[in-house]
């Protein structure tokens, strides 16, 4: 077990995330004494496993009560620690309000992208579903003109782009923004579902015309995850 320990936790530091059909990440998810010893290696360090049952990807993260002593000193940590700026945090809010949200709402329902609810009358029995089968894609050029005149214009969006697909947050593809290996599993649904459904942004989408989980919807969604992190 030593080496795959190891293994494991090298590829997390190096790769940032790793896909949960891995097959060392499905041991960490599923094998109780090989996640209690990947567990105790990060926090010797100062980490954590982070991962949610809806998440197509587990990462690595900073221990709770690391954050201060390592991001404290710098002034930059009361906006983010990875660099963004305000402007490219509220796209980074934008575009995950607009992907996770509505991919929640399908995994708790058990449906697809293209699913019209009637296709499976035993959908609720079925796996949760990852990756494009339920994640949607967003047009930039959409995005720009939707959000470009509160956030800075193209030019901004272009660049806020760019820095969320190196960070791992979104990929680029034709002129497509998807969802990236760290969208769902570094943003804390539980927290920011809340905030953006009963928030400013709520109305902010809704202007521009995006339709967003109902707040029994949401709700649905939290108590599912409950359960489903309980049951991983």
């Amino acid at each position: 077990m030593e080496t795959e320990l190891r293994t494991l936790t090298a590829r997390l530091l190096a790769h940032r995330s790793i896909p949960r059909s891995d097959a060392l990440a499905r041991r960490a998810l599923v094998d109780d004494s090989f996640r209690h010893a990947l567990d105790n290696r990060l926090a010797s360090v100062g980490l954590q496993l982070l991962d949610n049952p809806y998440a197509a990807h587990i990462a690595v993260g900073l221990a709770e009560d690391m954050r201060e002593p390592v991001f404290g000193q710098g002034r930059e940590y009361a906006a983010s620690n990875v660099g963004l700026t305000r402007d490219e945090l509220a796209w980074l809010m934008v575009i995950w309000a607009l992907i996770v949200l509505p991919k929640r709402e399908r995994q708790v329902n058990r449906r697809s992208l293209h699913d019209d609810g009637q296709n499976d009358m035993f959908g609720a029995e079925t796996p949760v579903e990852h990756g494009e089968a339920v994640s949607g894609a967003l047009s930039e050029a959409s995005l720009a003109a939707d959000f470009g005149a509160r956030l800075g214009g193209k030019t901004k969006l272009n660049f806020a782009l760019g820095k969320l697909a190196r960070l791992g947050f979104i990929e680029r593809r034709g002129g497509q923004v998807l969802e990236g290996p760290l969208l769902d599993v570094l943003l804390d649904y539980r927290i920011l579902a809340d905030r953006v459904i009963h928030g400013t942004l709520a109305d902010v989408l809704a202007e521009a015309g995006h339709r967003l989980p109902a707040a029994n919807a949401f709700e649905q969604a939290q108590a599912a995850q409950d359960i489903e992190d309980g049951e991983e």
